[in-house]
Formats: structure tokens, C-alpha cells, sequence
């Protein structure tokens, strides 16, 4: 018999908007334009679009594309998390600004997802308990309220500046700075490295 967890799996304390987070209908730009969930320098990426929605939610959505198939003609499921990975992780970074990486990632899959539709993902922030946040999605087929076709639940930990710093490419690093510093783009994080 298979039982439903309970989310989040521990007690946890609301979620606390920072007050610089983009107002509810705001269209997010990319935060780095080679990241592959979110980047316009990815020709296989997802090229995923947000926006904040009401309360501790954002929308995104993705168009389905022939690079992202597994089995003929279907969304590859591994691509899906990863677009889950993505959608999860703005809500995160985008409502609480501060950096922070995937710890968990639980990934349900209750229908297929053809090449060529849009999945529409909503992420929610579920709480926090000190450097762990929680939060949930579901992907709707082809409209926000289509039928949902996968869920996903994850676990983010709040790391410092440092973690991408010693751990990351320092010519990519580079670039994102350079990049952030760029005076059309104002809306970069102030948080990134």
C-alpha cells in the first residue's frame, strides 16, 4: 500500500517575501543567459518564461521541442524534472532572494507530455525551518488549467555567496557579473556571486 507523505515533511514556518522581490505580475528575465532552464543563450535549453504570481507563487511555462524528447514524440522525464528543478528553484530564489541549491527533488509523473505542447508549472514556496526551504509544483498540459501532468516537491538549502564562488567556473562567474553589471538589465538578483 502506498502511502502519501506529508509536505513539508517536517514543522515549518511561512515563508517570508523579502521586500525587494518583483511585484505579483512581473515577467522575470533569465538570471544567467546560459543557464538551461531559463537562458536565451541555450538553442536546447527550455527557454522557460515566469511570472510572479499572488502570494508565494511564480508561473512559468515551456514549449515542448524535438531536443527535449525521450521515447518518440514525448518529453523526455529526466528533461522535466529539470524543468521542475527550474520553475522550483525562481520561486526560491526570486520571492526569498537568497541563493540557494536543490537538496531534494521528488518528481511525479501522472500523464505524458508531447513534443510541441506547453507545460505551465506553479511553484509555490511551502515554508521554511532555518536553512531549508520547501516547495511544490504541478505542470498543467497545455493551459494553466489543462490537466496536470506532473507534480514535483523539493527541498532548496540557503547557501552562502561562497558556494558558487569555490565551486563554480570562474570564467562563468565572470560573466555573470559582467553581465549583471550591464545598465539595461537592472533587474538582475543583487545576490549573485
Amino acid at each position: 500500500m502506498h502511502s502519501v507523505q506529508q509536505w513539508p515533511p517536517v514543522e515549518t514556518q511561512p515563508p517570508q517575501v523579502h521586500p525587494k522581490a518583483p511585484e505579483q505580475g512581473a515577467e522575470l528575465t533569465s538570471h544567467y543567459s546560459e543557464c538551461f532552464g531559463c537562458g536565451e543563450d541555450q538553442p536546447g535549453g527550455l527557454h522557460m518564461s515566469s511570472t510572479i504570481g499572488a502570494g508565494h507563487v511564480v508561473h512559468s511555462s515551456f514549449t515542448v521541442s524535438a531536443e527535449h524528447q525521450g521515447a518518440p514524440g514525448l518529453a523526455h522525464g529526466g528533461l522535466l524534472s529539470c524543468a521542475f528543478d527550474e520553475a522550483l528553484g525562481t520561486v526560491v530564489g526570486q520571492l526569498l532572494r537568497k541563493p540557494a541549491v536543490t537538496g531534494k527533488l521528488e518528481t511525479d509523473f501522472r500523464r505524458p507530455v508531447p513534443v510541441g505542447s506547453t507545460l505551465h508549472i506553479t511553484a509555490e514556496l511551502d515554508g521554511t525551518a532555518g536553512r531549508k526551504v520547501y516547495a511544490s509544483a504541478r505542470g498543467h498540459l497545455g493551459a494553466p488549467d489543462g490537466p496536470v501532468a506532473v507534480e514535483a516537491r523539493a527541498l532548496f538549502v540557503v547557501v552562502d555567496l561562497e558556494h558558487f564562488t569555490e565551486h563554480g567556473d570562474q570564467d562563468a562567474l565572470k560573466k555573470l557579473r559582467d553581465s549583471a553589471r550591464e545598465p539595461e538589465r537592472t533587474d538582475r538578483w543583487d545576490i549573485n556571486p
